[in-house]
């Protein structure tokens, strides 16, 4: 298992932030079907303000090539990703087309592995 850190901004208007948080509560089954395909075993996205942070759990079968690639094809996965983006704008530091940014992870602790040494 593998877990990434992804972040992303909403645009800075309330009503839209509204309509993106409607949106999270009611997916559309077909983007979670290609979430749980591509091997993500678990996602949250967390907001503060206009800021979003994702976590997710993959296991070895995911790859984000493969997953982009299927998206790519997925005619509903397009659909929800041109709905999304009308309430998203990218970070600051963003390459061009470059949506969700990975986070890097600057401290970790972990009681177990702390403990035991």
């Amino acid at each position: 298992m593998k877990r990434y850190a992804l972040a992303l901004d909403l645009k800075d208007d309330p009503s839209g932030i509204e309509q993106y948080d409607y949106w999270h509560r009611h997916v559309w089954p077909e983007v979670k079907q290609s979430i749980v395909g591509s091997g993500i075993t678990l996602m949250e996205i967390y907001r503060t303000g206009n800021r979003l942070f994702m976590m997710m759990e993959v296991n070895d079968t995911f790859s984000f090539e493969d997953k982009a690639k299927s998206d790519a094809v997925n005619v509903k996965v397009q659909e929800w990703e041109e709905l999304m983006w009308k309430f998203q704008q990218p970070l600051p530091w963003a390459m061009e087309g470059e949506k969700w940014i990975l986070m890097e992870r600057v401290f970790e602790l972990n009681v177990k592995t702390h403990a035991a040494n």
